[in-house]
């Protein structure tokens, strides 16, 4: 049972000393970390870029968490460091790995502030981290299990970067290879509508990307929106990254009922807004995801509808089997289906893969992520109640 205190009658009293907090550098950007540095009195603003470009490289290239390793940094400077920073990397609550191989991490970057983030191996180049931008959602989207988990906040950028930063500590990927990396892509696919939080996503995207620290390509990060229209050129002239679209439905009164965001921006909208996204080509083609519903999304005429609808977009269409979910009322459509309405798509020109679900035993899979923790803690407030209503 957690107690709240109430201090506000303290302010007559004279203030008990306190010790400054640590400035954690392990997710600012270039120029916040530079900041940081002359603002904690470690360098002085002429020396400011180089100590920032050096320790820049220790924690995004070689991922170190001890600046006693920066060994290139002189002892005094890293003394300062010590004293007025840190490196510390959020809790890891629980890791699961499923039978397939799949990663689940739940992490705990602040007090009742604990998000989901997935490795799932041979997913791209050679395996794919999914992140999440947000604590919850508020998109509520029915097929959806982190839907039905309210939004929180937004994450900071240092947050999301950090479940990059945690996942490579587990698989031991420091320093940043270049080749035969094990993580070769980023989705923003967890929790949350990553373009209700694109000024945190994009400054992360931006240090996930930078070539003296992470160094993935931008072209390998991809960005899932469910359709907030106004931001979508926004996302493309300031992250360069790959664009898919939460999509799952040819028609707005079907889809209003599935991506309840589409009463605001509907359809047409939606695929003007797409049309004009920067860089599209058939080089960098958008994805629209696509779940399998049975009875309710998968029928032929529902395919050639989504051929009609995409027509002329450099697109691909991944079609996911529905991941059941505890309470859900939607069914997986039967395999013979799924292949039925991937024929009329490849048939008009459209890469549609049927994706695999992964991570499905741990509750990992697409439309699975919601922090299991959140669940625990309602029982045990109402465990806590209930004593308390014996005791009295």
């Amino acid at each position: 049972m957690s107690i709240t205190l109430d201090l506000s009658r303290a302010s007559a009293s004279p203030a008990a000393p306190t010790t400054p907090a640590l400035v954690n550098l392990s997710g600012l950007t270039r120029d916040g970390l530079r900041e940081a540095l002359i603002a904690a009195g470690v360098c002085a603003p002429e020396k400011a870029k180089m100590r920032s470009v050096q320790v820049w490289r220790w924690i995004h290239h070689h991922g170190v968490t001890d600046f006693a390793a920066m060994t290139n940094i002189d002892k005094e400077t890293r003394a300062r460091l010590e004293a007025a920073c840190t490196l510390a990397r959020p809790e890891i609550v629980e890791r699961q790995i499923s039978k397939d191989g799949t990663r689940k991490y739940l992490i705990r970057t602040a007090p009742g502030i604990e998000i989901e983030a997935v490795y799932i191996p041979d997913v791209g180049r050679a395996g794919a981290l999914c992140v999440s931008s947000q604590v919850g959602c508020t998109l509520n989207c029915t097929f959806c299990h982190t839907g039905t988990q309210k939004l929180v906040r937004n994450l900071t950028a240092a947050e999301i970067v950090a479940q990059v930063q945690v996942c490579r500590d587990d698989l031991e990927e420091w320093p940043s290879p270049k080749e035969d990396r094990r993580l070769s892509n980023i989705v923003f696919m967890g929790m949350g509508e990553p373009l209700y939080n694109l000024d945190a996503v994009s400054d992360a995207i931006d240090i996930i990307s930078d070539n003296e620290g992470i160094g993935l390509s931008r072209r390998r990060i991809t960005v899932s929106t469910s359709g907030v229209v106004p931001q979508l050129q926004a996302l493309g002239e300031r992250t360069q990254a790959m664009l898919a679209i939460s999509l799952h439905a040819t028609n707005d009164p079907l889809r209003d009922v599935l991506v309840p965001l589409n009463k605001k921006y509907d359809l047409e909208q939606l695929m003007a807004g797409i049309r004009a996204y920067p860089g599209l080509a058939n080089t960098r083609r958008v994805t629209f995801e696509y779940v399998m519903l049975k009875g309710v999304n998968d029928s032929p005429a529902e395919a050639r509808a989504l051929v009609k609808l995409i027509e002329g977009i450099p697109a691909k269409v991944n079609l996911i089997p529905f991941n059941p979910w505890p309470g859900t009322d939607y069914e997986c459509s039967d395999w013979k289906t799924i292949e039925v309405f991937a024929a009329i798509l490849n048939k008009a020109g459209f890469a549609s893969p049927i994706r695999t679900p992964r991570g499905r035993d741990i509750l990992a899979a697409c439309g699975q992520l919601k922090s299991e923790s959140e669940k625990r803690r309602a029982s045990a407030i109402r465990k806590a109640e209930q004593a308390e209503d014996a005791a009295a």
